[in-house]
């Protein structure tokens, strides 16, 4: 049974880089990227912490970007059913609304993205050291700029409370944010 995350985490990532792409040529959208695959993975591990529970998601599909598409307003439109349809949104149906929700909470909140990456400890994905996860934790000017919209507060509201009150409830029950 496959219990590798990777198919959910590239798809939720992508996802997330076409929904806010980087502001710049191909070096902004490999940071971009980076950043959105490290709170993806983040996201993922949190929410699929033992090898069960990431088969039981690879079994059973992780729901697909129709909700997200919707809120962002990217829905689908022009002409379905081809083939060359299905190539360009196939993938779509291995994002986790979930874990992009997730992400986009630790992508706009520092000191959630501190709190989650410690949180995995308790996984069997063992835990994350800030060194791996440095581009999420700490990004320097040249992230921010790379990743202006993936990381703006307001542009991602909608999808980060999508599902913030399990996030939370994941990090420590009774948390809240602070006003």
């Amino acid at each position: 049974m496959l219990t590798d995350l990777s198919p959910l985490i590239a798809a939720t990532s992508r996802w997330l880089t076409v929904a806010y792409p980087s502001s710049g040529g191909a070096l902004a959208s490999a940071l971009c990227e980076a950043q959105a695959r490290q709170a993806v993975t983040v996201a993922a591990w949190l929410r699929y912490p033992t090898e069960t529970d990431a088969a039981l998601v690879t079994m059973a599909g992780p729901g697909g970007a129709a909700r997200l598409d919707w809120v962002t307003g990217a829905e689908r439109t022009g002409e379905e059913g081809s083939a060359e349809d299905y190539e360009d949104w196939a993938w779509r149906t291995w994002v986790d609304e979930v874990v992009a929700s997730w992400a986009a909470g630790l992508l706009t909140d520092p000191e959630l993205a501190g709190l989650a990456v410690a949180a995995l400890a308790e996984g069997e994905h063992g835990p994350g050291s800030p060194a791996e996860f440095r581009r999420l934790l700490a990004p320097d000017d040249g992230d921010r700029r790379a990743a202006a919209l993936l990381r703006h507060p307001d542009l991602l509201a909608p999808v980060a409370e999508l599902h913030l009150d399990q996030l939370l409830d994941r990090l420590g029950p009774g948390r809240t944010l602070a006003a």
